[in-house]
C-alpha cells in the first residue's frame, strides 16, 4: 500500500506540474467546453419561460444551476479515452507499461486525477461569470456539498473503468471507434448529460438506473442542484460505489483475458 501511495502522489504531482506548462490551452480548452452547457442553459431556460415558469420541474433558475454544475462534471469525466487504449496497444506502447510493476490503469487514474487540480481551479472563475450572468437558483446545503464532493470522484472512477473496458476490446480488435460512438450515444440518453432525466420519458428513467451513465453525470449534479432525501444521497452514493467495484472487477478480467493475446500491429 505504501508503494502505491507513493505512486500516486508522485503521478498526481507531476500531471499538475505538467498541467501548469499550458494555462492558456487548458483554459481555452474549457471555454470550448463551456459552449455546449450554454446552448442547452439557453434552449432549457427559454422553454420553461414559454411553458408558464418551468418544465419537467425546473425553473431557469434551475436549470442555469444544473449546467453550470455540468461544467465542473464534465471536466471530471474526463478520462483515458478507448482511442488511447487503442493506440496503446496497437502501437506497441503497452510493452513499455507491462515492464513497470503496476497495473497501466494506476497510471491513468493517478494521472488524471492531478490534471483536475488544475481543471478545477481554471473552471471557478468561468463558474463565477456564468453565475453572475445567469443568475443560478443553487442553494446547497453542507450535506449536499460533501456528498456532491465525493459523487464526482466516484464519477470519474467509474468513467474511467467504463472507458478503459472498451479501450481494452483492441485487445482484440485493431479498432474501437464504433463501439465507442454506440457508448457515447447511450450515455448522452441516459446520462442526464443532454437534459435533466426529469425531462426524459418515464421509461427511460427507470433504464437509466441499471446502467452506469447516470451515476456519472446525472447524479452528481442533482445531488447539488435537486432537492435530494437523505436516503437517496446515500442510496446514490452506494450505486456509485457499486459500480465501482463491478467496473473494478471487470477490467480485471478483461487485462487478464486480453494480455494472452496482445501483439503490436502498427508502429
Amino acid at each position: 500500500m505504501k508503494r502505491y501511495f507513493e505512486f500516486y502522489i508522485a503521478k498526481i504531482r507531476n500531471a499538475v506540474l505538467i498541467q501548469l506548462q499550458y494555462p492558456i490551452a487548458n483554459y481555452f480548452f474549457i471555454i470550448g467546453m463551456i459552449a455546449e452547457p450554454v446552448i442547452y442553459m439557453v434552449v432549457w431556460s427559454t422553454v420553461a419561460r414559454q411553458q408558464g415558469g418551468s418544465v419537467g420541474g425546473y425553473t431557469p433558475g434551475a436549470f442555469a444551476a444544473y449546467y453550470i454544475v455540468w461544467t465542473l462534471v464534465r471536466n471530471m469525466n474526463l478520462v483515458y479515452t478507448p482511442y488511447g487504449w487503442e493506440r496503446r496497444i496497437r502501437n506497441g506502447r503497452l510493452v513499455i507499461n507491462l515492464l513497470r510493476p503496476i497495473h497501466p490503469l494506476h497510471e491513468d487514474v493517478a494521472y488524471f486525477a492531478g490534471a483536475k487540480v488544475i481543471e478545477i481551479l481554471l473552471w471557478l472563475p468561468l463558474a463565477v461569470i456564468l453565475s453572475f450572468i445567469f443568475k443560478p437558483d443553487l442553494h446547497p446545503t453542507l450535506l449536499e456539498c460533501v456528498v456532491f464532493f465525493v459523487a464526482i470522484w466516484l464519477a470519474y472512477l467509474i468513467r474511467t473503468m467504463t472507458l478503459s473496458l472498451l479501450g481494452m476490446i483492441t485487445f482484440w480488435t485493431t479498432r474501437v471507434s464504433a463501439l465507442y460512438e454506440l457508448y457515447f450515444a447511450a450515455e448522452l440518453i441516459l446520462s442526464g448529460r443532454l437534459v435533466p432525466l426529469s425531462l426524459m420519458p418515464e421509461w427511460v428513467q427507470k433504464l437509466a438506473w441499471y446502467f452506469p451513465f447516470r451515476w456519472t453525470f446525472g447524479f452528481p449534479i442533482e445531488t447539488l442542484v435537486g432537492s435530494m432525501s437523505v436516503n437517496e444521497l446515500f442510496g446514490g452514493l452506494g450505486m456509485q460505489l457499486l459500480w465501482v467495484v463491478l467496473g473494478l472487477g471487470a477490467v480485471n478480467i478483461m487485462w487478464k483475458a486480453g494480455i494472452h493475446r496482445f501483439s503490436a500491429v502498427g508502429g
